[in-house]
């Protein structure tokens, strides 16, 4: 395409008299020239030059190419300085060409000789061994462009930065061996570019951010391993038992470098980052029993009097014996928790109590608010991950206000053991509740609203029991993950007399690998992208008639009721219609309410369809796992397995739950 200085006046300065950049001192540097400010570019800049200017819809192979065309058409070729920066040294260079092809820039020390390093011994003389050794020719990204006021280098410094950034935190080295039918940008720069920001603005688990740069450090070492192989493979003809066993090495070395970048494509994904989640808090240490083997009731007073302190003793704190009972008194309910050992039970006084931090318990105590939820709020001041991490081996929290402002994470994370949450409000703002593998939650008479997430998300292997709960206003009610690996048992699933209603997307929805078959179902269908959404929503089937149905007992009861003199003005209804309204005429009500309960019996029909819909497919993709397993063992020779582990399914009971205003329906399934 055709471009030209006008088309970049927004990425640059040549119609415009002066700089519009900022300028910023190098780091700890007092010798050295100032430099463009432009690491603080926003993400829409970012995103527009590499969609528009830069990478456009170019395959992987093509990018370097892209790239040097782009540098062609905006950078100066020569009369500008920069700072050659390496981990061990700053030297002023100028740039009297560039190699474009190379993505290079072929420089000279400057006048006068200025360089910063970490020790002496890079002198003149050594500076100048070093660029004859590289013929002068030093990649772009290790430039940094010297402030210039007139403007004319804002393109420059501009184009730099682009190549720098490009380099240090989107592209990867096994990029360009990628299949190149697909859209580099939509495939690879996007994502990075979202995770990069998202991880700036703290939008992700902290976490998250170790695992996803301890993933990238390792795949990159595995993947120069495999070049290595592969090379030594390719330059050696013969058929030798070395370059056999060379061939498995590759082939071992290949296998975990794709198992590495799946994992880190699911962590760049925004969406599935969030799905299948991360483990840790796994080196969080339990203080168990204290030494003398006491335990202690922690009481936090918003305010103490006497009448209080009395009611206390009253109801919670001596109701049989207090002889050898021992009380602590704490300011803030954080610090009541973290003061705990085994056994020690929590009372929150009626307050609003504001927390900067995060409560991590380990052991097996009890968190109770004295009066009704909304009588004790705990709410979270400050970012952070977590809220609430459980770990311990029975914990039970009860009667009181969880709100959450400024998360990360979800509201309550359980990584082990089992927590009971019992008659509390949560306000939360990612995602709601976390039931992790392995762990156990029960969850009854409780109120869930506000996640942008799921209000729920159960692991494989978890545990998780859900009665009489309102789950309302969140981007999902429930999120159930399917196995991730055959290891993985069945997860076990409770969901008794709640209230699911109000939600953006789905009330339940099952995320699992999508089969071969069920692939290609969706492509003969014309779905494209690597998930789909296929939806078991009996509320939509059923939505028709019940809104004629609610349609024609208003209208009914509008002409009817109000006006029965004016006689029927409407079109001639249905036989039994008309007979109806002519009974109601006559002073038998009747009809109506038989209407009236045919409506509640449809919608009672409906909510147990629901139930039973939810629970069939959770119970049907237990069972397809069981078989997949029992095929794989049947392959590697093991004809008789287990009773207790091929009899593991998924638990699931579903009952008496209500589903209503969902925005997409009652349950949906989640392919990956």
């Amino acid at each position: 395409s055709d471009w030209s200085a006008d088309s970049w006046s927004d990425y640059g300065s040549r119609d415009k008299p002066g700089t519009t950049l900022g300028r910023t001192v190098p780091d700890g540097s007092v010798l050295l020239p100032d430099i463009f400010h432009t690491n603080h570019l926003l993400f829409y800049e970012r995103f527009s030059a590499y969609q528009d200017y830069i990478l456009a819809d170019c395959k992987a192979s093509e990018v370097k190419r892209f790239i040097a065309e782009y540098l062609e058409k905006v950078l100066e070729p020569s009369g500008w300085q920069a700072i050659w920066r390496t981990d061990v040294f700053e030297v002023l260079v100028g740039v009297v060409d560039v190699n474009f092809p190379a993505l290079k820039a072929v420089v000279q020390l400057s006048e006068p000789f200025l360089c910063e390093s970490q020790d002496s011994s890079f002198t003149l003389e050594c500076m100048q061994e070093l660029l004859e050794l590289k013929e002068h020719q030093i990649l772009l990204q290790e430039l940094w462009v010297v402030y210039d006021e007139s403007g004319e280098f804002d393109q420059t410094a501009l184009a730099v930065e682009h190549v720098r950034f490009f380099y240090r935190c989107i592209w990867r080295t096994w990029d360009e061996e990628e299949e190149d039918e697909f859209d580099y940008f939509v495939r690879c720069v996007e994502p990075r570019l979202r995770l990069h920001y998202d991880i700036l603005e703290h939008r992700v688990p902290s976490g998250l951010v170790v695992d996803y740069q301890n993933l990238l450090s390792q795949c990159e070492e595995l993947y120069e391993k495999f070049l290595n192989v592969r090379n030594s493979i390719s330059s050696n003809d013969s058929d030798s038992e070395a370059e056999n066993i060379s061939m498995v090495e590759g082939l071992k070395l290949y296998d975990k470098v794709e198992h590495l970048k799946q994992k880190l494509k699911l962590i760049e994904n925004p969406l599935l980052r969030y799905v299948f989640g991360y483990q840790k808090y796994g080196s969080l240490q339990a203080k168990g029993l204290r030494p003398t083997g006491a335990k202690v009731i922690h009481v936090v007073p918003w305010t103490m009097t006497a009448n209080l302190l009395h009611m206390l003793a009253r109801d919670k704190l001596c109701p049989e014996s207090c002889e050898d009972l021992e009380i602590q008194f704490h300011r803030d309910p954080l610090a009541a928790v973290n003061a705990c050992y085994e056994g020690d039970r929590v009372i929150i006084c009626p307050g609003h109590y504001f927390v900067d931090g995060m409560f991590s318990i380990a052991d097996s105590v009890e968190l109770e608010g004295y009066g009704l939820p909304d009588d004790v709020v705990i709410e979270k001041q400050g970012k952070g991950d977590n809220f609430f991490d459980c770990t311990g081996a029975n914990i039970k929290i009860s009667n009181l206000k969880l709100v959450q402002h400024d998360a990360v994470e979800g509201i309550l994370n359980v990584h082990h053991g089992k927590t009971t949450l019992e008659n509390c409000v949560l306000q939360c703002e990612t995602t709601g509740i976390t039931v992790r593998t392995s762990a156990e939650l029960l969850m009854s008479n409780s109120d869930l609203y506000g996640a942008k997430g799921a209000g729920v998300e159960i692991y494989p292997g978890s545990a998780c029991t859900l009665l009489h709960n309102g789950i309302h206003h969140c981007k999902e009610g429930i999120l159930v993950k399917n196995f991730l690996d055959e290891d993985y048992e069945a997860p076990k699933i409770t969901m008794v007399n709640n209230m699911i209603h109000n939600n953006e997307g789905y009330g339940v929805v099952l995320v699992r690998p999508a089969m071969p078959s069920e692939m290609k179902d969706a492509s003969a269908q014309g779905m494209k992208g690597t998930s789909l959404f296929l939806e078991k929503t009996p509320e939509t089937k059923s939505s028709i008639p019940r809104i004629f149905l609610m349609m024609w007992l208003l209208c009914m009861t509008v002409d009817d009721i109000l006006f029965p003199a004016l006689g029927n003005t409407q079109p001639t209804q249905a036989v039994d219609e008309t007979a109806c309204a002519e009974g109601f005429r006559q002073e038998q009500p009747g009809c109506i309410t038989d209407e009236l309960e045919l409506y509640k019996q449809a919608e009672a029909s409906e909510q147990t369809e629901n139930n039973s819909e939810i629970a069939n497919v959770l119970g049907a993709t237990s069972a397809k796992k069981r078989q997949i397993h029992k095929k794989r063992l049947s392959e590697l020779g093991f004809t008789e397995a287990d009773d207790n582990l091929m009899s593991q399914e998924m638990f699931v009971s579903v009952e008496g739950n209500q589903f209503k205003w969902n925005g997409k329906g009652s349950f949906g399934i989640f392919f990956f």
